[in-house]
């Protein structure tokens, strides 16, 4: 007797703190849009305090995704993680997003993306779209896409807000022709087809 296993469906936002909520319904909205995913937000639960690292007071952005991978993504195809707090990997002072090429989960940390780089408050519309960019990019590593040389693309690496807001919200031709083959599994898991 054969059991019968779930199908996975789509891609998730998941709310990391109540603060987050509508920049995940933006971001469902920009998978929608421009990967042709089906992508609905979840409920939101409390922000990820064990990975928080006391000597750096940032929160350690691999054990979150660790985290999401081993309890979110069991009926999703991926799962997008967006928190407030200030995220960080060993290798770099902080990061806006993070994802493992291939993965199951990505972050998006709105904490450096509603400020200037003078350390004011942004617009909230600009930080919106910085959220939904990092979304996109991170999304893209999920789906085994690596880092762009095209300085416009949304998989062009960007370290800092001027890079962020200098990249269109958009991929270049040769990622976007690498990604609909992704895509298209993604559906076709979600379809039950694979």
């Amino acid at each position: 007797m054969r059991l019968k296993t779930a199908r996975k469906v789509g891609i998730r936002v998941l709310p990391m703190g109540e603060q987050t909520r509508l920049a995940a319904k933006v971001i469902a909205a920009h998978v929608e849009g421009f990967m042709r995913l089906e992508c609905r937000v979840l409920d939101p639960m409390p922000p990820p305090d064990f990975a928080l690292d006391p000597q750096r007071l940032q929160y350690d952005a691999g054990r979150i995704v660790e985290h999401l991978e081993a309890h979110c993504c069991d009926e999703c195809v991926k799962v997008v993680g967006v928190l407030g707090v200030d995220l960080f990997v060993p290798v770099f002072s902080h990061v806006f997003g993070e994802a493992r090429l291939g993965g199951g989960a990505a972050l998006v940390s709105l904490y450096r993306l509603e400020r200037t780089e003078e350390g004011r408050r942004s617009a909230p519309e600009l930080a919106l779209e910085r959220a939904a960019k990092v979304a996109l990019h991170e999304l893209g590593h999920l789906f085994s896409l690596t880092h762009c040389s095209d300085p416009g693309c949304l998989m062009h690496f960007s370290g800092d807000l001027a890079g962020l807001d200098a990249t269109r919200l958009l991929f270049c031709r040769y990622c976007r022709d690498f990604l609909p083959a992704f895509a298209a599994r993604g559906q076709a898991v979600e379809a039950g087809l694979v």
